[in-house]
C-alpha cells in the first residue's frame, strides 16, 4: 500500500477505535460504526459498493452495509487496519494511492472534526501537494451540480475550476481544507470564501458538493 493511503488508513482505524462505535461523525446520519462499515464494504464488497454511484444498486448497498454494521465493532476496525482482501485491486499500490488517499483523509477528518475540541492537523507540503493533485482531477465531478460558479484556490494562487458559471465564488485554502469543502464539509473547512453574497449563500446551502 502507498505511504499516504496507508498512513491515513491506520490513523482512521485508531480514531475509530478510540472514539468507540456510537460517536458522531460529519457524515449526516452516520455514527462511527456506520462509517466503519462503509469503509469495509467499499473495499471488500464491490458487488454492493457500486450503490454509491448506481441508483439501482443502492438497496443492495444499504442491506450489505447494515449487515457489516451489525458485526462486532472491533472486527470492523481490524478489517480496516488489515486492508482489502488478497485479490482486491486495492492491493495494488497505484490503485490504493489513487483511490484511498483522499477517501481515508476525508473520513479521518469526519471523525476528528465531529468532536467539539478538534483542531486542524499540521500536514506536510508533500502531502498537501498530493491532495491538490487529486483535487485538480476531480474538482469538476465534485462541483457538477452547483448553482453557482466555483473556483478552488491555493494560497500560492494555483486554481482549479469546480464549476463553470456566473456569478463565481472563489474559495481559498490549503488543499486539505479545499477537499473538505469540496466534499460537502463546508461547515468545518478552514477556508476563505469570496464572491457575490447571494451566490455564497446558495453555495453554502447547496447539497450538491461531493460525490
Amino acid at each position: 500500500m502507498s505511504t499516504f493511503a496507508k498512513r491515513e488508513r491506520l490513523l482512521l482505524a485508531d480514531l475509530l477505535e478510540t472514539a468507540g462505535p456510537e460517536a458522531p461523525t460529519l457524515c449526516e446520519g452516520w455514527l462511527t460504526r456506520d462509517l466503519a462499515a462503509h469503509v469495509v464494504v467499499r473495499e471488500r464488497r464491490p458487488d454492493a459498493a457500486g450503490g454509491t454511484m448506481i441508483k439501482q444498486l443502492a438497496p443492495r448497498l444499504e442491506k450489505v452495509t447494515a449487515e457489516f454494521a451489525a458485526k462486532p465493532y472491533e472486527e470492523l476496525i481490524q478489517l480496516i487496519r488489515t486492508g482489502p482482501p488478497r485479490f482486491s485491486p486495492f492491493q495494488l499500490k497505484q490503485v490504493d494511492e489513487a483511490a484511498n488517499t483522499v477517501e481515508f483523509y476525508v473520513h479521518t477528518e469526519d471523525v476528528r472534526r465531529a468532536q467539539p475540541d478538534w483542531s486542524a492537523r499540521e500536514l506536510d507540503p508533500v502531502f498537501q501537494d498530493a491532495l491538490w493533485s487529486r483535487l485538480e482531477r476531480t474538482a469538476r465531478l465534485l462541483g457538477r451540480g452547483l448553482p453557482t460558479g466555483l473556483v478552488l484556490r491555493r494560497p500560492d494562487g494555483q486554481t482549479a475550476v469546480a464549476h463553470r458559471g456566473a456569478p463565481v465564488v472563489t474559495v481559498t485554502g490549503e488543499p486539505s481544507e479545499l477537499l473538505m469543502f469540496a466534499f460537502g464539509r463546508q461547515s468545518t473547512a478552514k477556508v476563505e470564501v469570496e464572491g457575490d453574497e447571494n451566490a455564497i449563500a446558495k453555495l453554502r446551502e447547496s447539497r450538491s458538493l461531493g460525490i
